[in-house]
């Protein structure tokens, strides 16, 4: 829900009647405001069966030795991926991919 549905939300229930009052549409607006992506995360991770991607890092390196001389300084992407689920890592697969370039 964005904000403007939000706002759409508590105006109704205001009007409604037994509905909330405009000041506790305004407390819970400023709540939602501030907490927003904590609920977010917390649903997301509730709501989440298998393990997920947790972090990507990679970089391309130039090869500096080989056993044939055409594939010295030739690119290599090397990429890192830790997968987990809760904010733990489970595990980390570093991919090495040659001929990049």
């Amino acid at each position: 829900m964005d904000f403007n549905q939000l706002e759409a939300f508590l105006t109704a229930q205001t009007k409604k009647q037994g509905g909330i009052a405009s000041d506790q549409a305004a407390v819970i607006s400023k709540f939602w405001k501030s907490h927003k992506t904590k609920i977010r995360e917390s649903l997301m991770n509730q709501s989440r069966w298998d393990s997920g991607l947790r972090g990507l890092s990679w970089r391309v390196d130039g090869k500096s030795q080989s056993r044939h001389s055409a594939q010295i300084h030739t690119p290599v992407a090397i990429v890192e991926l830790e997968i987990g689920k809760s904010g733990q890592i489970e595990s980390s697969e570093i991919l090495d991919i040659p001929n990049c370039g």
